[in-house]
């Protein structure tokens, strides 16, 4: 596609210092002069639309028709953002309420918001644009300035998505990229004295690895790590719903979505029809250049995917799983493709039963009743997102209660997500919430400030 420059820790220390420099005036640019800025970045990534689409699909080999779907969100992030700058408000309070200190009847309490500093924001290849985006846009539009490191994988994008931060306006410093590998970039920015909050979307084990060194200089982080999500199908399930559900969920874009829904728990009672079913439908889905607009699953992202997935398919296997479709190899020849794939009887023992496939695989894995299903669920160290079929909601409340996740959703995929709505995970699938509102709440500073009128 091209070349960029690869960075190291030098130029990431540089690239703090630029954002340094520039903090106090962008925190103290009007609101609505940072609200106008990114309004205008918003009608440039929507009219350059087709181009951005097709970087997308050349990098990460989304299918192009998702891609300008993620093109779509991305400039909403942007609008969201530019709006949220009205209700970023603190508090008042009834100082006279509180019988200490003295004095309280003549003074008036009252809290703002600061911005926090610095964010860096590191990204991860699967989208590559929205998932940039939603904490670019976020830090920006609460006056803190950024210097990202989007994922190597993806360069072109990030860089793209500058261009259009540029050419809108937005200060020199105020937005930044370093392109590099983690190690040393990423290492670097998170070390860095200046910067004040880490905004990260990857793997636990690096999400994890990244808090660590934050809390060493009690840096904020906001970390959306893996998911293993379960979608749980009770023996009432609407079946022709669910089995579109757990298709959707399962295998858009390749299965290489935090929220995917990689654990499909199905009442026994209707295990086999609904297994059948998607089976059937799985067998159907066209594998394809990126680029064709019929493609419904592309390649994954390296050599190193396609050989993960396929550990943990033939773990599964040795553990008893039950291969309905797929589960072989691609012929040799361009691009890192896998078939779609269904196991049916998988146990809760199979590695890909414990650990993030990140690929094209539905996992079918069988309850008796509705303890047993809770327990399956739970039984992981993740906690983003569930889902529960049924068509008694009464039912479904009580047990999305009982269920471990950063959310759940009643007759609806796991992937579903909300730009303007929290989003993150319990457990080892995230500290803190994304989503527009929620992570500028996150990347500012409550301050109290007191007025005594009665001196």
């Amino acid at each position: 596609m091209g070349e960029v420059a690869v960075g190291g820790a030098d130029d990431a220390r540089a690239a703090v210092d630029a954002a340094a420099s520039v903090e106090e005036a962008w925190a103290t640019t009007p609101a609505h002069e940072r609200a106008r800025l990114l309004r205008d970045v918003a009608r440039r990534l929507a009219a350059d639309r087709e181009v951005m689409a097709r970087i997308i699909a050349h990098e990460v080999g989304k299918p192009v028709v998702d891609a300008r779907t993620e093109v779509d969100r991305a400039a909403f992030v942007f609008e969201l953002a530019a709006d949220e700058t009205r209700h970023l408000t603190g508090d008042t309070f009834p100082a006279d309420a509180y019988q200490l200190p003295p004095g309280n009847e003549h003074r008036i309490l009252f809290t703002v918001r600061d911005p926090v500093g610095v964010v860096v924001a590191i990204s991860p290849f699967n989208f590559p644009l929205n998932l940039l985006t939603h904490k670019v846009a976020p830090a920006l539009a609460a006056g803190n300035p950024v210097v990202a490191k989007p994922t190597s994988a993806a360069p072109f994008t990030a860089v793209r998505l500058a261009t259009h931060l540029l050419a809108a306006g937005v200060p020199s410093g105020v937005f930044n990229v370093v392109l590099g590998p983690g190690g040393a970039v990423g290492d670097a920015l998170v070390d860095h004295p200046r910067t004040r909050l880490v905004t990260f979307t990857g793997s636990t084990v690096v999400g994890k690895g990244i808090g660590e060194r934050a809390a060493r200089q009690a840096k904020r982080v906001i970390l959306e790590m893996g998911g293993l999500d379960p979608m749980i199908i009770l023996e009432d399930a609407p079946l022709e719903l669910s089995v579109g559900a757990a298709l959707r969920g399962a295998f858009a874009y390749s299965g290489q979505v935090c929220t995917a829904s990689k654990r499909l728990l199905v009442a026994e009672s209707v295990a086999e029809r609904f297994t059948s079913e998607l089976t059937e439908q799985v067998r159907a889905l066209r594998v394809g250049s990126a680029l064709d607009e019929r493609t419904q699953i592309g390649p994954l992202i390296d050599a190193a995917a396609v050989d993960h997935i396929h550990g943990l398919v033939e773990d599964a296997q040795a553990h008893h799983a039950e291969l309905k479709t797929g589960g072989q190899r691609a012929a040799a020849g361009p691009g890192f493709f896998y078939p779609p794939t269904v196991l049916d009887h998988v146990p809760t023992t199979a590695r890909i039963a414990q650990e993030e496939p990140f690929g094209p695989v539905a996992s079918v894995l069988r309850f008796a009743d509705e303890e047993e299903a809770v327990r399956i669920a739970n039984g992981t160290p993740y906690g983003l997102q569930a889902s529960i079929y049924t068509n008694d909601l009464s039912h479904a409340f009580r047990l999305a209660r009982r269920i471990r996740a950063g959310g759940v959703h009643l007759n609806d995929p796991t992937t579903l997500r909300w730009d303007a709505l929290p989003f993150g995970g319990v457990k080892e699938s995230g500290v803190g919430r994304e989503g527009v509102a929620s992570a500028m709440r996150e990347m500012t500073e409550v301050k109290l400030i007191s007025v005594n009128y009665g001196a």
